[in-house]
């Protein structure tokens, strides 16, 4: 009994307390547990890092082509600048058919003449549709529009020159035996940006056009203000 007793004290002080070699081995086992999760961590901060540097890379690529496209720009900006002489250039000038002969009238209102046969319109300002001309510049403009009278045997036309709702000047034949008479009217005056000027034909008023093109409406830009 006590060589049982000597034998299992003998055992537990082993157990409790290795030996040197024993702790030696664990010692090591912890530090590889500890050295493989640091190579872990710094493996996986290189390839973020890595990551982050190809990001980089990429969004100097962009920023790059960017400044290249605003150099650009600016150039092809400076360049439109030397040929109008940094002024916008607004003009056009229309007839009153595109196609066919006859009267155009008589409405029972004022109604704007619509000038559809466009011969130039550089700034896209005036619009066939409507025969309205739309200033997008503020400035002084020259306008000018010509009247061909109906050839009905009594003269009846009569047309104004509108800026927006005032009248500006009229060209007008309601009498007289002959039945081929025309005029024209012009003005000089300022518009500011949204201004409307258009050509208005009279109530129970008419005129006649074809294709010589006898009724006329131009304008265009004389300066800036």
């Amino acid at each position: 009994m006590k060589k049982i007793v000597i034998l299992m004290i003998a055992f537990g002080i082993c157990l409790s307390d290795p030996g040197p070699d024993e702790k030696k081995d664990k010692a090591c086992q912890v530090a590889d547990s500890v050295g493989s999760c640091n190579i872990c961590s710094l493996t996986s901060v290189t390839q973020k890092v890595g990551e982050l540097g190809e990001k980089v890379v990429n969004m100097a690529e962009k920023i790059t082509f960017l400044e290249t496209r605003l150099q650009n720009t600016e150039k092809e900006l400076l360049e439109l600048r030397s040929l109008t002489g940094g002024s916008p250039q607004v003009a056009f000038s229309a007839a009153l058919r595109d196609s066919g002969s006859g009267d155009i009238g008589p409405f029972t209102t004022a109604t704007p003449l619509q000038y559809k046969k466009v011969f130039s319109n550089t700034g896209n300002s005036y619009n066939p549709s409507t025969g309205v001309f739309t200033a997008m510049v503020s400035g002084m403009y020259f306008f000018r529009f010509s009247m061909f009278n109906n050839l009905a045997s009594t003269p009846n036309s009569l047309v104004s020159l509108m800026k927006n709702s005032e009248r500006l000047t009229s060209v007008w034949d309601t009498n007289g035996s002959d039945s081929n008479d025309m005029g024209s009217n012009a003005v000089v005056i300022p518009l500011k940006v949204g201004d409307n000027v258009f050509v208005q034909l009279h109530p129970n008023r008419l005129v006649y056009d074809d294709t010589m093109n006898y009724n006329t409406f131009s304008g265009f830009l004389l300066f800036t203000m």
